[in-house]
């Protein structure tokens, strides 16, 4: 079977071949070559022509209108140019290509029996830049739609997400426009505070752009309600001091406006307020109380307040007792007071309970010299009186052992006189021990 096509195809064609060889002017023929160019670009049209001889070459367009007539120009378009006509190649150009220009174009060579070849040409249309564009407006605890688009590629361009290195997968579309194509990729994702300003790319991808790439950069958007902080001073502030507050303040849109109050009074007439900061000079206790500064934009508002506590400049006098025979000196020792610090609220609008840090504490330097001189005393008082009690005690004994002495004495003679046999008047006699 193999032999047999060989046979049926390649006989004839030899034959031919002799036959051409033998008479020339029956055997011209033409050739042509298949273009691709990026549009915009130039294009090549050749027709190679074997066994030339003077023959009549036409070269029509796809819409069989003829360009040339040999080397003489048919057509008035300036874009077509004749640039080599010879016995054995034939070229023409033609410049800024448009996709409108795609097809095929004939090279004709009439002779006894006419000769042609189609050269087709193909435009390639890369991607411009991708588009981005947002449905609606990212809001804080919503989602965001992003639509990437490249309007016009040929063939189709392909489109993907990019964030933080990563492909976010989305909805891909194509339309066809004419000759070329309408890309899209459409992602979807919930969004956060913490999103705001995040990036994102979109990248077109074409065999006409080999390795590169045509990308757009794009940031998140996102819109939240105000928050609102007070920077408090450092330490505790007394009778004279100055007051500076600032009023830290984000969102999206940022606050325009920073309202400054004072809860049930009004702002102090020293009160300065410049933007985000408020100031009070020469501080006093009747500024006291509770500043609140409040900050508001389209999806919300927010409101801090600091309480305000001044305290006195008082000192307390004492006076330290000599030790030797020098005068006293008095001293001034300043009261030590230990307020509470104020404490940085949250964002409420009502005021907490007062500081218990208002009460002052006095604390009076009393001499150790003068308590240990008071301490000494009393020990040596009640050692006197020991010593005193002690001793009185020891003399009274001795009197009564001598006289209960004494008394025997007298008892011995009763019981001398009572044995000697005296008289019964004598005998009783009572003696008083």
């Amino acid at each position: 079977m193999a032999f047999a096509t060989v046979w049926n195809y390649c006989v004839p064609l030899a034959i031919i071949t002799v036959a051409c060889l033998v008479r020339t002017a029956r055997c011209q023929a033409v050739q042509a070559e298949n273009v691709t160019v990026l549009e915009g670009g130039t294009a090549e049209i050749s027709c190679r022509l074997q066994n030339y001889d003077g023959s009549i070459v036409v070269i029509q367009n796809p819409r069989r209108q003829t360009l040339f007539f040999n080397g003489t120009r048919a057509l008035k378009d300036d874009r077509f140019q004749m640039v080599l006509f010879s016995t054995r190649l034939v070229r023409i150009t033609l410049t800024n290509v448009s996709v409108l220009d795609e097809g095929g174009y004939f090279c004709q060579l009439y002779t006894d029996a006419t000769h042609h070849q189609v050269a087709t040409l193909s435009v390639s249309v890369p991607p411009e830049t991708p588009t981005v564009e947002v449905k609606q407006e990212a809001v804080e605890g919503g989602e965001v739609e992003l639509t990437c688009m490249s309007p016009r590629s040929k063939p189709a361009a392909t489109l993907r997400w990019i964030r933080n290195g990563r492909e976010i997968p989305g909805v891909e579309s194509q339309q066809v426009n004419a000759k070329t194509f309408s890309v899209s990729n459409t992602i979807r994702f919930p969004v956060e505070r913490k999103d705001n300003g995040a990036a994102l790319s979109c990248e077109a991808f074409h065999p006409a752009l080999g390795v590169q790439k045509r990308i757009r950069h794009y940031r998140l958007d996102v819109n939240f309600a105000p928050t609102v902080r007070i920077v408090p001073p450092s330490g505790i502030l007394r009778e004279g001091d100055s007051l500076s507050l600032t009023c830290s303040v984000s969102g999206n849109p940022l606050p325009r406006n920073i309202q400054w109050s004072k809860i049930n009074e009004s702002l102090p007439e020293r009160a300065e307020i410049s933007g985000p900061t408020f100031q009070i000079s020469r501080l006093s206790q009747s500024h006291n109380g509770t500043y609140l500064c409040q900050a508001q934009n389209n999806y919300g508002r927010a409101a801090d307040h600091y309480t305000l506590l001044v305290y006195d400049n008082v000192s307390v006098t004492t006076t330290v007792p000599p030790t030797s025979t020098v005068p006293p000196t008095p001293t001034t020792q300043p009261i030590t007071s230990h307020p509470a610090t104020p404490t940085l609220l949250t964002p409420i609008f009502a005021p907490k309970p007062s500081d218990p840090g208002a009460v002052v504490e006095t604390h009076s330097a009393v001499p150790y010299a003068v308590i240990g001189g008071v301490l000494a005393l009393l020990v040596f008082t009640v050692i006197c009186v020991l010593i005193v009690t002690i001793w009185c005690s020891v003399r009274q004994k001795g009197s009564y052992l001598t006289h209960e002495a004494s008394g025997l004495d007298e008892h011995g003679e009763v019981q001398e006189a009572f044995l000697n046999g005296n008289d019964a008047s004598q005998g009783k006699k009572e003696y008083l021990l």
